[in-house]
């Protein structure tokens, strides 16, 4: 199935095709679509279109942001609402009970970080904000990651689309492997930032301490 939807989407006309890069991320979590559907194929083929000149890449890169961003602030006030209804409906066969729990694991032990990281597991993408919204997060919280994540990821991958071209499959095949990588880049990136505010409040302290008259 989803290679009659790879083929049908590079058969589309570009305005057409820049529009399933937007709807497919912005449905992916809004109704769970993606957990039958992967959102990033639509981007994936719309870099692909974008590189053989047919389409811009920042018209993409827009369209494919705004449908991530959007459509898991959707999918978050879905959960935060009808969340545990909607689940029970959706049939076993469909979405694995395994990766609810795992969505859940995740939102417990990382909370604001699930949101930024789960984008990148296929398995976890459309779930994530709607149980970040069951989990009650805040909704600041929420948005600051959602828009993060969301940028990072439909950039990567439509800048993986349109660096690939014609060999959008060998691409499409790896894209676990680089969703992986860019999960490891961005930790390092959180674990350096987290450091330098940590040393620096340590400094900020030994100053106060040693200025402190006795």
């Amino acid at each position: 199935m989803i290679e009659a939807i790879v083929d049908w989407l590079l058969d589309l006309p570009p305005w057409l095709a820049l529009t399933m890069a937007f709807l497919f991320p912005a449905l992916e979590a809004s109704v769970f679509i993606g957990v039958v559907i992967p959102g990033e194929i639509a981007v994936l083929i719309a870099g692909v279109i974008a590189n053989g000149g047919r389409l811009s890449l920042w018209e993409v890169l827009i369209a494919a942001i705004a449908g991530a961003v959007i459509g898991d602030f959707i999918g978050f006030e879905v959960g935060k609402r009808w969340g545990t209804q909607l689940l029970a409906k959706i049939p076993p066969s469909i979405l694995k009970p395994a990766h609810v729990e795992q969505a859940r694991e995740a939102l417990r032990k990382r909370g604001a970080l699930a949101v930024l990281f789960g984008r990148w597991v296929a398995a976890l993408r459309a779930l994530i904000p709607g149980m970040a919204g069951m989990a009650a997060i805040p909704t600041r919280t929420f948005v600051i990651a959602n828009a993060i994540g969301g940028t990072i990821w439909a950039t990567v991958v439509a800048s993986l689309g349109y660096a690939a071209g014609k060999s959008y499959k060998v691409v499409e095949r790896d894209l676990g492997w680089v969703s992986y990588a860019a999960i490891g880049v961005l930790v390092v990136v959180v674990m350096v930032i987290v450091g330098r505010r940590v040393y620096r409040n340590r400094k900020h302290t030994v100053v106060d301490v040693e200025s402190t008259p006795t």
